[in-house]
């Protein structure tokens, strides 16, 4: 029978202790130390049973330990400690971006940071991998550096989903229905009491959505639901299950992610600067952005996508194609052949927003086209994703050279200290001082950790392991006894792992590209390496692979048929069921954090970062972040690797997939036989690995200062949230007019361009010139249509590869000397000296211009002498 009303009742709790609540309902406590320990200390065994979910936990305390707590002197102690804290932390007014940016208003969210995931706590299962991580983190180090942002996602009841494995190893998926009522959110009510929604048009009906509140500190989360009585029982669904469903549920939820997200915001009277959009998934609020501009300002689609556009972020995360959304066209007209019309595109001008060939009409509409062609500003989550991204969308800009895309790079980070351990946060603030926890991109505090001594270090991380190593035993009993094991494997998982020797550790997705078999490559090296005497390994694997990915579920029951070897099942474990509990028990008690997916196919990782931060050394391939951070002094590459993607394009053939795979494992093997494992146990009189020991100072030393959120957090902030916000700002003055000024010169060069010609170019230059004279090179540009200001003239020199063509380039830029008597216009560049010696050569091209764009080559508007 349903109730006629629901109602949430919350504990009672002692006056003295009354702020337990408050303390609970913010994720503050995932990561201050001392608050998570409040909670622990009231019941260690309800804070394992709760998942670690202080609100459930406050529902399942008895009232007397409340009371025995609130009468406690010691517990009240930290109580009081760690309210003054919260309290400080809350009330701070010179936190970063205060100091960086007073002239922000600090009443109105600069940012309003939409993801379809977040990593923010393993009570709150939002999330299904490395992409959740970070928007979590993102959250976290914009709290604490003050950074006004308000994060847009989903509510999903059942997550991603729950793994189990059968005994033979296959990936099984179950997804129970979470209280969402005992997580730490609450929902947003109306004046009245009644739950705020929003309302989408869906094909046929209306769409109502609840809005949900998290705390990140000081930043708020707003969380959409679809679980509503208004709703048909198959829109209802719609936010049960993360990455759930087929192409409709897609649709369904990237529409409310985006258009619904939007209206919620808009809803509370949220009206943030700048919208960044984490993946494309949320693409769909460029286009609710733009219809509300039009109706507010009497705008036309073009300018409201100038103004629209000029305050909006997209930041890419994945290299492989398939990785990307696409949506036949017909779905498109379905979902959106109203909306359209309401923003005055017929149906080719709006599917040619989420084309690469604007005018192939079989071509799919691609979320990340349209996130690309409606922002502003765009980057990949590495340097070399940033290369992989700008080769993959290049067909948007034709004309334009690769490396000039408008397409940038900000490398990932994590929140340091959402993933330390507790027993190297007490290490660091001993050694290191109090600023690596408010300073942690500060390079000076991250030196000092070669000033830590080795003893105290080693045995720091000894702890560490030997927790990692319980913590893996009682998850491998738990995962036996669901399976109905036998008792004398249960006694078996008792002796699994050994605390002393060489532990690796991999977990991540188990997407066919991370390769986590390729130690599977060569099972008699592998088999060697485990069983050696005299320097054993031992491995623990976790992840999970995608319901509908049989070939990553193949991969986990090729791993698991190889650790059920009675050679082997103590050195080979895989721990079911990977979360975020599991990733930080794993990444603080490890040696080794491996890293092997197929380069270039890898944006980022971030995984690698937490383990190194926690004083395990990385070995990996040189892709991602890691193509960055890698020096010989903190840990291992494996096989070859380079600055650039060139030859690594991820849609080779599977003949040389496999070369690669077999080259890479034959590399990896090297390392670990003959450098890692002899390094590990090459210990001396003290028992002491000192030149580990060395490795992982250096490691420590060098790597979390750059590769942590709060780091990222601030370039976004300087390099695109603020510029943002000025740009848009100056657009919108006027009502619009810089904004209609510039779609307005846009259409005109765009009419214009196709009689745009560089014509006649002549040099100084000789056949054969010494190195370091400079020459004088000149061109004749018609600009049918347009005047000199519109464009900039530029000669483009660089090395002529063996192929014929420029590499290394510079750019130089050309003035305009004067008209010819037919009225075209004479372009020069003096001084034009190429560097060094060899084969060069140049090319000259003019390109559009004009002073309000946010990237010079975001019109793609660009033309190149003949040659």
């Amino acid at each position: 029978m349903r109730p006629i009303r629901t109602f949430s009742v919350a504990p009672s709790l002692p006056a003295p202790i009354e702020r337990l609540q408050e303390l609970a309902y913010n994720l503050f406590w995932s990561w201050d130390q001392d608050a998570r320990q409040l909670f622990v200390r009231l019941d260690r065994r309800l804070w394992e049973i709760s998942g670690h979910n202080p609100v459930r936990m406050l529902t399942l305390l008895p009232r007397r330990r409340l009371e025995e707590a609130a009468e406690d002197e010691a517990f009240m102690a930290q109580y009081q400690q760690v309210c003054a804290a919260f309290d400080a932390y809350l009330g701070e007014a010179g936190h970063w971006f205060a100091r960086a940016h007073p002239e922000y208003p600090p009443d109105r969210p600069l940012v309003a940071y939409f993801s379809a995931e977040f990593g923010l706590t393993e009570s709150m299962p939002m999330y299904s991998g490395g992409l959740g991580n970070l928007a979590g983190d993102h959250l976290k180090s914009a709290s604490d550096l003050g950074v006004p942002i308000v994060g847009v996602g989903l509510l999903y009841h059942q997550g991603y989903f729950r793994q189990s494995l059968s005994a033979d190893g296959w990936q099984q998926e179950s997804y129970p229905n979470y209280d969402i009522y005992t997580m730490p959110l609450q929902m947003i009510r109306k004046p009245d009491g009644r739950p705020l929604s929003v309302e989408l048009a869906l094909p046929g009906r209306t769409l109502t959505a609840y809005v949900w509140r998290v705390r990140v500190g000081r930043i708020t989360l707003y969380l959409l639901d679809a679980n509503a009585e208004a709703n048909r029982p198959d829109d209802r669904i719609l936010t049960d299950r993360l990455y759930g469903g087929d192409l409709e549920m897609r649709i369904r939820q990237e529409i409310l992610l985006g258009i619904g997200g939007a209206r919620a915001l808009e809803a509370m009277g949220i009206r943030p600067a700048v919208y960044h959009m984490n993946e494309g998934h949320s693409a769909f609020l460029s286009l609710e952005r733009i219809r509300r501009t039009m109706d507010e300002q009497d705008a036309s689609f073009a300018e409201a996508l100038e103004a629209t556009a000029a305050s909006q972020v997209f930041t890419t995360h994945t290299p492989v194609p398939a990785g990307h959304d696409y949506f036949p066209p017909d779905m498109m007209e379905r979902y959106f052949g109203d909306f359209y019309r309401s923003i005055k595109l017929d149906r080719s001008q709006f599917l040619a927003l989420g084309r690469q060939n604007p005018s192939d009409e079989r071509e799919a509409f691609c979320m990340t086209i349209l996130a690309l062609r409606t922002a502003a500003y765009s980057n990949g989550v590495s340097r070399l994703h940033g290369a992989v991204a700008r080769r993959m969308w290049q067909g948007i800009w034709p004309h334009v050279p690769e490396e000039e895309l408008p397409i940038e790079s900000i490398t990932n980070g994590v929140h340091l200290a959402s993933w330390v351990s507790d027993d190297m946060a007490a290490l660091y603030d001993r050694y290191l001082g109090p600023r690596w926890r408010a300073e942690p991109d500060d390079p000076t505090v991250w030196r000092q950790a070669l000033d830590i001594p080795p003893e105290e270090l080693w045995r720091t991380h000894e702890r560490r392991r030997e927790r990692l190593i319980a913590f893996a035993r009682r998850r491998l009993r738990g995962q036996m006894e669901a399976r109905g094991a036998p008792l004398s494997d249960l006694a078996e998982a008792e002796q699994a792992l050994d605390p002393r020797i060489l532990t690796i550790g991999f977990a991540r997705r188990f997407a066919t590209y991370k390769r986590a078999t390729l130690l599977l490559q060569a099972p008699e090296r592998l088999l060697r390496l485990l069983t050696s005497e005299e320097h054993p390994v031992q491995i623990l694997v976790a992840g999970k692979a995608h319901p509908r990915d049989d070939a990553g579920k193949e991969m986990i029951r090729q791993i698991v048929k190889f650790a059920q070897d009675p050679a082997v099942r103590r050195r080979l474990v895989f721990l079911e069921d990977y979360d975020i509990a599991t990733g930080r028990y794993l990444v603080q008690g490890v040696d080794v954090w491996l890293n092997t997916p197929r380069r270039p196919e890898e944006a980022s990782g971030t995984s690698g970062m937490k383990a190194a931060v926690n004083g395990a050394i990385n070995v990996s391939i040189l892709d991602g972040w890691w193509n960055e951070a890698y020096a010989p002094e903190v840990g291992w590459a494996i096989g070859a690797g380079g600055e650039t993607p060139e030859g690594d394009a991820p849609d080779r053939g599977a003949r040389e997939a496999a070369t690669v795979d077999r080259l890479d494992a034959q590399a990896l093997f090297d390392i670990l036989e003959r450098e890692v494992a002899p390094l590990f146990y090459d210990r001396g009189s003290d028992g002491l690995p000192r030149e580990w020991i060395a490795r992982m100072q250096h490691s420590i030393a060098a790597i979390p200062a750059n590769y942590n959120t709060h780091r990222m957090v601030k370039e976004y902030t300087e390099r695109f949230y603020v510029p943002a916000a000025v740009r848009s700002t100056a657009l919108r003055q006027d009502g619009l007019r810089r904004a209609r000024e510039l779609a307005a010169w846009k259409a005109k060069a765009a009419r214009a361009w196709p009689s745009v010609q560089v014509e006649e170019v002549t040099s100084t230059a000789s056949d054969h010139m010494p190195a370091g004279q400079s020459m004088t090179i000149q061109a004749v540009v018609q600009l049918e249509g347009l005047q000199p200001e519109d464009v900039v003239a530029e000669v483009y020199l660089g090395r002529v590869d063996p192929r014929g063509e420029l590499r290394d380039c510079v750019v130089v830029p050309m003035r305009r000397v004067g008209p010819t008597p037919d009225g075209r216009f004479v372009f020069e560049a003096t001084n034009v000296t190429p560097h060094g010696s060899g084969q060069f050569g140049y090319q000259v091209r003019v390109r559009a211009y004009h002073p309000d764009l946010a990237n010079p080559f975001e019109t793609g508007l660009m033309r190149w002498a003949a040659s």
